[in-house]
């Protein structure tokens, strides 16, 4: 399993694309039969969540005030996430790790996850790198980081906390 990152700053660039890896990572290990699939489970919400809740609150509202992206790609994304978190909960609530319903359930978040990570890479940040200078940036990393390692420590990937992410995005809808 692919350790948990634990940046604390630079370009926010380069934080959200290695977080972005560690993901690819650990879909791959949540598809290895012989991992140990509810272990890379729990990583992969608690780093999810804190990913995604920190890009909302801090990485999102900056670059829009910077004019990099507009509102509905901010929209765009949030959708995503929110799509992503309910494939996430999908699988959290599979009882059986070992179980076909489980594979089914990682194939629907490897999809949803990958799709976003796509969109993000192309919608988002390449305009983060030509639309932002590279201050703006480091001082985005440093807040991002700081975001996401509360939010970890916050136990943001516990069943509950998605489950309540899930049912507030639903009723915004």
């Amino acid at each position: 399993m692919p350790k948990i990152l634990q940046q604390t700053g630079g370009d926010v660039v380069e934080i959200i694309l290695a977080d972005h890896r560690w993901f690819e990572e650990a879909l791959r290990e949540l598809r290895d039969v012989r991992a140990d699939r509810a272990a890379v489970l729990a990583d992969l919400a608690t780093v999810l969540i804190a990913h995604a809740e920190a890009e909302e609150s801090k990485v999102y509202p900056a670059l829009s005030r910077k004019r990099a992206i507009d509102s509905e790609e901010v929209e765009h994304s949030e959708h995503e996430h929110d799509e992503g978190n309910e494939a996430l909960l999908a699988l959290m609530e599979v009882e059986d790790p070992a179980s076909e319903e489980f594979s089914e359930k990682t194939h629907e978040l490897s999809e949803a996850l990958s799709h976003h990570l796509d969109e993000e890479e192309r919608d988002v940040l390449n305009p983060a790198k030509t639309d932002v200078g590279q201050e703006v940036r480091d001082r985005l990393g440093e807040d991002f980081s700081a975001e996401r390692a509360r939010l970890i420590e916050s136990d943001c990937g516990s069943i509950e906390n998605v489950r309540r992410i899930v049912e507030e995005a639903q009723k915004k809808k």
